[in-house]
């Protein structure tokens, strides 16, 4: 049933169709007025900050935390977060702030470029983080779709609340993925999500102290695995399983899952393979080799339709959580 475990560090081993996962857990101090730490960034590799130092990072920001700026072609990203507020603004005019349950879903496709800041809106108190990226990889029939970007608000989405026997709780929140009866938001219409034949799950699990939950059998042949992300221990399957360890199990077989005397929190990530070639340099994800140097090729010819934004490292200032899309319609939660 368990088929392999896997500690985990910042970036998760992934199986096809997904990439990769980031784990961003952050205690950010309170903001400044350019929201940015109010802390001194002395001792740090600024720019390529990666570090835990005083419990946070400032990545490839010098100012704010985040990612400014950067390409990506032929994937998406499942931006996922649980804590704190994100800023994007991509090269087709495209811009938003989400967070604190929200989800971000951005198609690539033939290729953009965003930027992606952790904006430290709280000044009288800190900005914690916490937050998933999940890269999910495109067939290639797909890879060169027009980008597709979504804001999936956290009233929206799918949350299931259940009790064991012995009234305990449980929480499923759905990203993607229907659960029982309870079914999950469209995904952009060309991800190798949209298709339920391919069985694509993004579920994050919270049990209770001493909670017993079983994950429900799935279709045969998918790669499914638990990432065990807080907590303590747990039994999975009977095995005694330490938080911080990824866990790859069959997917047709119902899961029994024990939980230990702290709360504990898991990601399911879950979808059958999409068994092509991957040819992957940096941000950009292909089939072949000649594909990624035609992407490197395009990028430096169209820069993917170019910034129009006055800084790489663009956050939105003191406003609420919104989302601009490309034809300029905006809407707030």
């Amino acid at each position: 049933m368990i088929l392999d475990i896997q500690p985990l560090g910042f970036q998760w081993r992934t199986y096809d169709p997904f990439l990769f996962c980031a784990f961003h857990k952050d205690d950010f101090p309170k903001g400044n007025d350019t929201l940015g730490p109010a802390a001194a960034l002395t001792g740090r590799n600024i720019g390529m900050d990666f570090e835990i130092r005083d419990g946070w990072r400032m990545y490839h920001g010098d100012k704010v935390p985040g990612f400014p700026g950067h390409p990506h072609r032929g994937f998406e990203t499942v931006t996922i977060v649980q804590k704190g507020l994100v800023d994007h603004a991509d090269s087709l005019g495209a811009a938003g702030r989400y967070g604190n349950g929200d989800v971000q879903w951005l198609t690539t496709g033939r290729g953009v470029q965003h930027s992606e800041m952790f904006p430290l809106t709280e000044q009288e108190q800190p900005n914690p983080l916490l937050l998933f990226q999940v890269w999910l990889n495109l067939p290639s029939k797909h890879k060169m779709v027009d980008p597709h970007f979504a804001m999936f608000w956290g009233k929206d989405l799918p949350v299931v609340h259940e009790q064991d026997s012995a009234g305990r709780a449980i929480k499923i929140e759905i990203t993607a993925g229907d659960y029982k009866d309870t079914k999950a938001l469209a995904p952009p219409p060309h991800s190798w999500a949209a298709d339920t034949a391919n069985g694509v799950a993004m579920w994050v699990i919270d049990l209770a102290p001493n909670a017993e939950w079983e994950l429900p059998a799935a279709a045969p042949g998918l790669n499914r695995t638990l990432y065990f992300f807080e907590g303590h221990s747990a039994k999975i399957a009977g095995h005694t399983i330490a938080a911080r360890h990824g866990v790859k199990v069959e997917s047709d077989k119902a899961l029994a899952l024990q939980n230990n005397e702290e709360p504990a929190r898991f990601l399911l990530l879950q979808g059958k393979p999409i068994n092509e070639p991957v040819a992957q340099h940096g941000p950009f994800v292909m089939n072949t080799r000649e594909e990624l140097v035609q992407a490197f090729a395009d990028y430096q010819r169209t820069q993917f339709g170019g910034w129009p934004w006055p800084r790489a490292d663009q956050v939105h200032g003191r406003r609420g959580r919104f989302a601009r899309f490309a034809d300029g319609a905006e809407v707030e939660p």
